[in-house]
């Protein structure tokens, strides 16, 4: 079922969103500051490429003040949009699988620093 759901995730946007996600970090990069957050988005793009089957362990207390950081300067838009994708998926019955990755997307979009993909 990983395997299925990967595949169809990868199909209808999963690939585009780790596209964006990473092409965010690249940009990071590039600013010598953003380095810390640029890693973080390659977290996220690696994550939005196989979602199923993938858990994510946040820990806040490790990164308190990136983490912050993070909430008041990224986080709005993101955890949002992914909060949001997540309701849409969840509207119907066959989209509850996917509506739950998105949910988890918006777990590591929250707090990034620290968080863990098994």
């Amino acid at each position: 079922m990983r395997l299925l759901g990967n595949i169809i995730w990868i199909i209808f946007g999963g690939l585009i969103a780790a596209a964006l996600y990473f092409i965010a970090g690249v940009i990071l990069y590039i600013t010598i500051i953003g380095i810390p957050f640029g890693r973080q988005a390659f977290k996220m793009a690696r994550l939005v490429l196989a979602p199923f089957g993938t858990e994510v362990k946040t820990n806040f207390e490790k990164h308190p003040i990136a983490n912050t950081l993070w909430l008041i300067f990224f986080d709005l838009g993101i955890a949002l949009s992914h909060l949001v994708t997540g309701v849409f998926f969840c509207i119907t019955i066959i989209g509850i699988p996917f509506g739950l990755q998105w949910f988890k997307l918006a777990k590591l979009a929250l707090i990034p620093f620290g968080a863990n993909l098994k």
